[in-house]
């Protein structure tokens, strides 16, 4: 009965937490705009996250590269990611990804449930230096967190649980692939 009631429970409070999502219209629009711009502009989208998220940005890549035509970038292959940290720092590495592979006009997607990781934030300093034309930010935790500060759209999930607010922003994604299906 215990588990019954666990699981009753989770979904239960994971429908309530997608449900005020609603209040991202805005923002899912201005993103499918971003995405649109980046196409018509031969751009690309450079998308980062680190664990869940990171599997989250090549699935999202993935989509929206094969379903609406917009070339997804992700540089989470092991042996770059190792490379770079290893010569850079951890905190480090998707910067220089960014310096090596991002190009003015692009556009960086992140993915961060905390908002706090060192290389995300350096990640989001970066792509202002390549001068990309924006910068999509995707949190939860903590709403002022310091991901959230330095992004031009920003979706924040008022949770604390990294799978809600993974499962939730992988929804919020592959919602705006679907709105771009050609």
């Amino acid at each position: 009965m215990k588990k019954k009631f666990f699981f009753n429970k989770y979904i239960n409070n994971f429908s309530k937490l997608l449900n005020e999502q609603l209040n991202f219209t805005k923002e899912l629009i201005d993103i499918r705009k971003i995405l649109l711009h980046i196409k018509k502009n031969k751009k690309k989208v450079m998308i980062f996250g680190n664990g869940g998220s990171a599997s989250i940005a090549n699935h999202f890549a993935t989509d929206l590269t094969k379903f609406a035509r917009v070339r997804g970038v992700v540089c989470n292959e092991s042996n770059l990611i190792t490379c770079l940290a290893n010569d850079y720092g951890f905190e480090n590495w998707i910067k220089k990804s960014i310096e090596f592979y991002g190009d003015k006009g692009d556009c960086l997607i992140i993915i961060s449930s905390s908002g706090q990781s060192k290389n995300i934030i350096n990640a989001c300093i970066q792509a202002k230096k390549n001068k990309f034309s924006s910068i999509i930010t995707l949190t939860g935790f903590k709403k002022n967190n310091p991901v959230k500060k330095l992004g031009n759209v920003n979706i924040w999930i008022n949770s604390h649980s990294y799978n809600y607010v993974e499962n939730i922003h992988q929804i919020l994604l592959l919602s705006v692939v679907d709105s771009l299906k050609v």
